[in-house]
């Protein structure tokens, strides 16, 4: 059975990676107190215990990867994240991002396509402190159109076009950020949904996701 422990070592390396966050423009003080206060180390496997809060993306299994802390940092800045705000976000993956999102207070509906990763939910560590995060087995081009509509959505993987579904379910004036595009890189777009149902779009920096795809897989 795993020991998770916190210790004054793991709490200097987070300290730095907000640092090296702050210095490659990162200025959301409320992304960056969530991941000084996570310790990203409990979503990786033990062994990379000494390695967890390097600026850089890890795998996790079935092909996905918990991302690099830029990426998650950069993405949950663009969200402009309130209090009690009602996310949508598609790829739970290791549950880092829906975490940093439930730590600033968000109310985090993520849904995960690979059978094996959402049935490894059931170990999240962090159930009892962050009962504001909902895990949903699906297909994420379908969202959760029962919970809907969203206040933000945020994709983490990378799509092959903005799902017209997903838009739908955004409420008017509500913030979506998602990596668009096929191959090596993705342009990194926030959707701002108007109130005649018409989207205002910004891209921002290139990325590099695992691809989005469609359907379940068991």
């Amino acid at each position: 059975m795993r020991k998770y422990e916190d210790t004054y070592q793991h709490k200097g390396f987070r300290k730095r990676l907000v640092d090296i966050l702050r210095e490659k423009g990162i200025t959301d003080n409320q992304v960056l107190t969530a991941i000084n206060t996570i310790p990203r180390h409990y979503f990786l496997d033990s062994a990379f215990d000494k390695i967890a809060y390097e600026d850089r993306a890890f795998s996790i299994g079935e092909g996905q990867t918990i991302s690099q802390p830029y990426t998650v940092a950069y993405q949950t800045q663009l969200l402009q994240i309130n209090k009690q705000d009602k996310v949508l976000e598609i790829g739970t993956g290791s549950v880092y991002q829906s975490t940093i999102l439930a730590e600033m207070g968000a109310k985090v509906f993520t849904i995960e396509r690979q059978k094996k990763l959402y049935d490894l939910q059931k170990n999240y560590y962090f159930r009892n402190k962050y009962p504001n995060i909902k895990f949903f087995f699906g297909d994420g081009f379908e969202g959760l159109p029962t919970f809907a509509p969203f206040d933000k959505i945020i994709i983490t993987a990378a799509a092959p076009f903005i799902p017209p579904k997903l838009i739908q379910q955004l409420k008017p004036g509500g913030l979506m950020v998602i990596p668009v595009d096929e191959g090596d890189s993705q342009r990194m777009l926030r959707i701002t949904k108007l109130d005649d149902g018409t989207v205002k779009e910004e891209a921002f920096e290139q990325f590099s996701f695992v691809p989005m795809l469609t359907g379940k897989n068991r």
